[in-house]
């Protein structure tokens, strides 16, 4: 039983570790959270999507992945392009602050930016969508996710010999408890974001991390 949850435990201090860092899904999650827009499917998506990654370290598909590199050269590209493309939309709302707004539907909002961006407008059919899509391609068009969960994680996984997969059910676990606090409250930074400046602030770190970041997996493939 102690080893049990000595190993549940390591797996949660370990994928919380690498979950913690900042990131483009992160930031982007952060961003969904305080516009309140399509919040659980957002923080669904990311948990779940770590969750079949890291059963797939767990399990040894890490060994398999590195037979075909190429694979992850072209997600690199991909992804990078991505990000850096997020990154100018999200530097084009830095300059223009009628697009910036806490609540959906807000007066203030101006219809064509919001409906242009690609995070959207909360409430419409659409706007969820495109939060869905850019979600899954901001977890899925990384290869750093693939680097942290099937390979990093899988490896230390390996190591615990027979409590492999509570090990890797205590990752699951940290990454679920982030990407619901980071979600959920991010609302509680209403109150300061409730300026149009706070918003350009907010923004242009968002575009700063998502551009560097695009350019940096580019760069490496």
């Amino acid at each position: 039983m102690n080893s049990a949850l000595t190993a549940t435990a390591a797996g949660f201090g370990t994928g919380l570790s690498l979950i913690v860092a900042i990131g483009a899904q992160n930031a982007f999650v952060l961003r969904q959270g305080v516009r309140r827009d399509a919040v659980f499917a957002v923080v669904a998506i990311c948990a779940l999507s770590d969750a079949a990654l890291i059963a797939l370290g767990v399990g040894g598909v890490g060994a398999v992945v590195v037979a075909w590199p190429s694979v992850l050269t072209a997600v690199g590209l991909v992804g990078g392009l991505f990000l850096i493309g997020y990154g100018c939309l999200a530097a084009r709302r830095v300059l223009k602050p009628s697009a910036l707004t806490l609540e959906p539907g807000s007066a203030g909002a101006s219809g064509a930016a919001g409906v242009a961006d690609l995070a959207g407008v909360a409430g419409s059919g659409s706007s969820r969508r495109r939060a869905v899509l850019t979600c899954l391609a901001m977890t899925w068009l990384n290869p750093h996710v693939y680097l942290d969960t099937v390979f990093l994680l899988g490896s230390i996984a390996a190591d615990r010999g027979p409590w492999r997969w509570t090990f890797g059910l205590g990752a699951v676990a940290a990454s679920l408890v982030w990407f619901a606090a980071l979600g959920f409250g991010a609302r509680l930074l209403s109150p300061l974001l409730a300026r149009p400046s706070a918003w350009r602030v907010l923004d242009a770190l968002i575009a700063a991390t998502m551009i560097v970041l695009g350019a940096t997996l580019i760069a490496g493939v």
